[in-house]
């Protein structure tokens, strides 16, 4: 029985280990190809030569590039990604504690109306989105304020304040504190964990979007840096070096998002599966 359960193991962890490197892989050649030689990027998958190169192309070291576009494209991505995801989570964190703590008429089908928008894919608003926004076109609120609403951040957050007494905020109001201060003292601490996760996968949502950026900000300085690494490179172009650079860019936030806050993500994608 031992020897067939360690066996057992021993091929679970071997195939485990597999799959995680398959995960990887995607990464390290991301990275590995950011440092080759230009007439080695694509070509190896070990280079034994490394090079900034690459990295110097974006910041315009000796003219060979716009750096200030860069830059000004990195900028465009914190100031529209980190406003949305804060504004969505303020957004899902009221609705979700209205719905669900407070009675009123018309709460149930205002929950399901919510829900019921999550079986239909996001592309198929994208056009009438347009329309709608059309006058804000080339601006920071053109392409922040349609993205705010969450209807997955709803559903989290209304999913979570199921699980918490009623009591806790009946005698909140006992003692005078209002709906206000109830959500900013009471209902945000409490559900730190599910808002790191919210906060984190939307501003990951929005920080990779690409469609509706090109579509609505069409201007080379209110570009994203996704938006400019895919039209000034091409995967078969005479710069691929550079694209594999700015795209190691356009990950690190996340990563060091997710190294900051892993604690908090890891209870709430606990949550998630309960």
């Amino acid at each position: 029985m031992k020897k067939k359960y360690s066996l057992k193991m021993i091929a679970i962890t071997v195939i485990t280990m597999i799959l995680l490197a398959i995960s990887l892989f995607p990464f390290y050649y991301l990275i590995v190809q950011s440092v080759t030689p230009w007439d080695k990027v694509d070509k190896v998958l070990a280079p034994t030569e490394f090079t900034m190169r690459s990295y110097e192309y974006l910041i315009g070291k000796g003219g060979a590039s716009n750096s200030t576009m860069w830059l000004k494209a990195l900028f465009n991505s914190f100031i529209v990604a980190f406003p949305t995801a804060v504004i969505s989570v303020a957004i899902g964190l009221a609705i979700g504690y209205s719905v669900s703590k407070l009675k009123f008429r018309g709460g149930r089908l205002i929950m399901n109306t919510l829900l019921f928008q999550m079986f239909f894919p996001v592309i198929i608003l994208l056009v009438p989105r347009y329309m709608i926004a059309k006058p804000l076109a080339n601006s920071y609120a053109g392409m922040i304020i349609p993205m705010c609403i969450s209807i997955w951040a709803i559903f989290m957050y209304i999913n979570y304040f199921k699980t918490i007494p009623n009591e806790m905020f009946e005698a909140a109001k006992i003692d005078g504190a209002g709906d206000i201060k109830i959500l900013w003292r009471i209902a945000l601490p409490i559900t730190k964990s599910v808002t790191t996760i919210v906060f984190l996968s939307i501003f990951m949502q929005r920080w990779c979007e690409l469609m509706w950026d090109m579509l609505i900000a069409p201007d080379i300085k209110m570009q994203t840096l996704n938006v400019l690494i895919s039209t000034q490179f091409k995967p078969m172009g005479a710069f691929p070096g550079p694209m594999y650079a700015a795209s190691v860019i356009l990950t690190l936030p996340i990563i060091l998002l997710f190294l900051c806050f892993s604690k908090y993500f890891k209870e709430g994608i606990s949550f998630m599966l309960k």
